[in-house]
């Protein structure tokens, strides 16, 4: 079963860095990632999930004004995985972080944790 798989998450201090990846795995008669809008979501308890960052298949990228300038998305298209380097890192975003692949049947990964505290 293909499916998408985060990693990259942990604790860091305010003002801190980490770079999240979110690979392709299992097989698939075609790839799920190539040519599609990529995006990173994030979570906390008791709201809704948010965008923080997507890439299209022709690499534009759009972020919401809550990351841009810190956050920067990426995709390796060869080797069908997707990063985001998070910089200047602050208690509010502290979250769990999804990949996902917006185009139908819509795929989600299960999450990554980030955990900014000092």
């Amino acid at each position: 079963q293909v499916q998408l798989v985060e990693s990259g998450g942990g604790w860091v201090q305010p003002g801190g860095s980490l770079r999240l990846s979110c690979a392709v795995s299992g097989a698939s008669s075609g790839s799920i990632f190539i040519g599609y809008t990529m995006s990173w979501h994030r979570q906390v308890p008791g709201k809704q999930r948010e965008l923080v960052a997507s890439i299209s298949g022709g690499g534009n990228i759009i972020y919401p004004d809550s990351t841009k300038g810190r956050f920067t998305i990426s995709r390796d298209d060869d080797k069908e995985i997707m990063y985001l380097e998070m910089t200047n890192l602050q208690p509010d975003d502290t979250a769990v972080y999804y990949c996902h692949r917006p185009a139908a049947p819509g795929y989600w990964g299960q999450g990554t944790q980030v955990t900014v505290t000092s």
